[in-house]
């Protein structure tokens, strides 16, 4: 009786955190839908076969699992940080506060609602680019191993919506918010290896990159799509790992000390 009173508002909120984005599949699923197969029409299909890649492999081969990562890990964040800043903006934040749900219940509800909508977007990134690379090159992508891709795609679509929920839990403005997707998330993601190799970069460049925790997600769901990547599946999975840990304890720590109320 009593786990059925601890674990019935952990699944409401889930419900609530899923239905809150399926009643806007338009801007959940389109939105992304047409920005992905634009990246993978312009730079995968068009300029593809005048962009040089290590080992021969065609470049829309080597563009795909990156755009398929970016759109998981983008929509994780997009989805718990929106949700709980607009929770905060009409006061509804301060309800968590009265319901029997510990911090990291109010972490897994969040983190599983942003990680279900990134999959569901990036099936779908991902099913464009088989379509396009099936359309431009004759053959499917194959999956070298299901395994370590669902790892690394699950990691890090919980660690950005964990993300997510720590940005927006401490943000007191949308501005501030808009502000940390633009100037740091993006750059980010766009510097995280999903456009380019580290073969050529220049060495300092290289170096800069490896810095960059998004490298080794995106690295990772590369090798588990290609069998190929810039570093090793397992040293990615151990930093991607560590991310994961570093932002959960992060997002618990701006639950307990963070802003609920209205600006």
């Amino acid at each position: 009786m009593q786990n059925e009173l601890t674990w019935t508002p952990f699944r409401s909120l889930l419900k609530k955190e899923i239905a809150r984005f399926m009643r806007v599949i338009v801007q959940t699923i389109l939105i992304p839908l047409v920005n992905s197969f634009l990246y993978l029409l312009i730079f995968g299909v068009s300029l593809g076969s005048a962009i040089q890649t290590s080992g021969g492999m065609p470049y829309l081969s080597f563009l795909i699992p990156g755009i398929v990562m970016m759109a998981v890990l983008n929509n994780a964040f997009q989805n718990s940080s929106s949700s709980v800043i607009t929770s905060k903006f009409h006061g509804d934040l301060e309800d968590l506060r009265m319901v029997p749900l510990s911090p990291i219940q109010v972490i897994a509800a969040f983190s599983l609602g942003g990680l279900i909508r990134g999959l569901m977007v990036g099936l779908v990134v991902w099913a464009v680019g088989q379509a396009l690379h099936v359309y431009t090159l004759g053959t499917w992508l194959p999956t070298h191993n299901i395994f370590i891709l669902l790892l690394f795609l699950t990691v890090g679509g919980l660690a950005f919506a964990q993300l997510g929920i720590t940005i927006a839990f401490v943000a007191r403005t949308f501005d501030q918010m808009s502000a940390f997707g633009g100037f740091i998330l993006l750059p980010l993601m766009y510097l995280g290896g999903v456009f380019f190799s580290l073969d050529q970069l220049h060495p300092f460049w290289r170096y800069l990159s490896q810095l960059n925790p998004m490298l080794y997600f995106i690295n990772g769901v590369r090798y588990g799509m290609l069998g190929h990547s810039d570093i090793a599946w397992t040293q990615a999975a151990y930093f991607s790992i560590a991310s994961l840990a570093v932002v959960c304890a992060l997002a618990w720590r701006s639950i307990n000390k963070g802003n609920y109320g209205r600006w």
